[in-house]
């Protein structure tokens, strides 16, 4: 649908932002008119309406070299150079720069509405001068914390202030240069942003796409999460179920429809997509064996989530998920993950009562209702942990947390693993802490923008 605005961006925040999508009806420039700048809570509003950029199109190079899935030699012989790279963690220069861009050109809209609406009067609109706000700050945090699971390394409090972060642009100025702050100014930004976002955003949002003040707080209780400060990510989570604590029962699902979960179903908190999966693609990514056989035959995840690959028998390809597809990931936040990132950290700080009813009002609504629900009853905290984690690998697939939680459960001895990829006689493997879990940044950011490489 058109959108109607009066006004236009500057010449040269249209040639940078057109080179980083397709068309985008918003930028279309009338030859016979002069470029204005927007300057209304209403040219605020059309911004963030933009679903495209706010809530499509990003990143998963990361994902790509995940442990959930594996393809043939056949199947990764025809893709992309650099999904082909990426998929076996070869750390080899790539040039694809949009993965890189599209997040940014979500902060770009995000500066441009916090810039207009410091310049209003909030009086004239205060509900959507509060909503715009909220959701400006709360998806420059969503992407700057994207990309940083992506390039940068697992947050370790005592080297946090030394290792390298992303640029982090505060402001609409397209010419300003990119410098890298590091990781802790880059976490200190994001939950600073969060938490604004918690302070503008409505407790209920009608409009699909948008977040509403539950969603800031799951992004909270991910952000801490990734830290390792398991108390404050135990209580956003907390907060974020009191507001939204609603789950799907699946035995509403039908397993046998070729997408059983519908796009905006009551959990998604806040709908966020992937570029093109490529290689993960549902016709292309065979799932894990183990993963796969980790399913009791009563879990219906187990049919909502795979079928029979048609090609290789006994093997089980992803049918999609909170997207209706299989061509993207979903990448936003749902309430069932935040219920894991409640029982997670709940055991982590000894809360074993809070973790178990997290863990098993969750469960329970996958499970069939035909048999008794097997509850968990574990109050060994060692136990109990790694079932947690375990149930949160399989509630999570495909969902864009695997590569982020890799990268951070790696630093617990107790979970840290080798992942490894098989191509015909070729193996190759990621260790745990390997410095390729900071993907590498694309040439032309390096070559082009001036933009530190990550260290090798």
């Amino acid at each position: 649908m058109m959108m109607k605005m009066k006004e236009l961006l500057c010449i040269n925040a249209i040639v940078c932002l057109l080179s980083l999508s397709a068309c985008n009806e918003f930028l279309d420039k009338k030859q016979d008119i002069k470029m204005v700048v927007p300057l209304t809570i209403d040219d605020a509003t059309h911004l963030l309406n933009d679903y495209g950029t706010m809530n499509m199109g990003y990143p998963i190079w990361g994902e790509l070299g995940i442990d959930d899935y594996y393809v043939t030699k056949e199947v990764w012989e025809s893709g992309m150079e650099d999904y082909r790279n990426a998929y076996i963690w070869a750390d080899k220069p790539y040039i694809d720069v949009a993965q890189w861009q599209r997040p940014y050109k979500a902060v770009y809209y995000a500066n441009q509405t916090i810039d207009i609406l410091s310049k209003v009067d909030p009086q004239q609109d205060r509900t959507n001068f509060n909503r715009n706000l909220g959701m400006a700050h709360f998806f420059r945090a969503f992407a700057f914390q994207v990309l940083t699971e992506v390039h940068c390394l697992a947050y370790q409090p005592n080297t946090a202030s030394a290792d390298m972060g992303i640029p982090l642009r505060l402001s609409p100025g397209v010419d300003d240069k990119s410098t890298r702050a590091t990781l802790q100014q880059t976490y200190d930004q994001i939950l600073k942003d969060l938490k604004k976002a918690v302070q503008y955003l409505p407790m209920v949002e009608s409009v699909r796409g948008r977040p509403s003040k539950a969603a800031a707080y799951g992004g909270l209780a991910r952000a801490y999460l990734n830290m390792g400060d398991f108390n404050n990510a135990y209580q956003y989570a907390d907060s974020c179920l009191q507001l939204r604590p609603e789950l799907m029962d699946y035995n509403t699902l039908k397993a046998t429809d070729e997408s059983p979960i519908k796009q905006f179903n009551i959990e998604v908190l806040v709908p966020i997509s992937s570029v093109s999966t490529g290689l993960m693609s549902g016709m292309n990514a065979i799932i894990a064996p183990e993963l796969y056989n980790s399913y009791a035959p009563d879990d219906l995840r187990k049919g909502i989530f795979f079928k029979p690959n048609p090609n290789i028998v006994g093997t089980y390809l992803f049918k999609g998920g909170y997207n209706e597809n299989s061509f993207e990931l979903f990448m936003g936040i749902t309430t069932s993950e935040i219920y894991l990132v409640k029982a997670e950290t709940a055991c982590r700080i000894g809360k074993i009562s809070e973790a178990l009813s997290a863990i098993n009002t969750l469960r329970k609504s996958r499970w069939s209702k035909d048999v008794l629900y097997p509850a968990i009853n574990e109050n060994d905290p060692e136990r109990l942990l790694k079932t947690v984690l375990e149930e949160r690998r399989k509630e999570l697939v495909f969902r864009g947390r695997r590569w982020s939680d890799l990268k951070r459960l790696n630093l617990d001895n107790r979970f840290k693993k080798t992942s490894s990829r098989q191509l015909g006689t070729e193996q190759y493997d990621l260790p745990a802490g390997d410095l390729r879990y900071a993907f590498r940044l694309s040439e032309t950011l390096v070559k082009v923008g001036g933009i530190p490489q990550n260290i090798r």
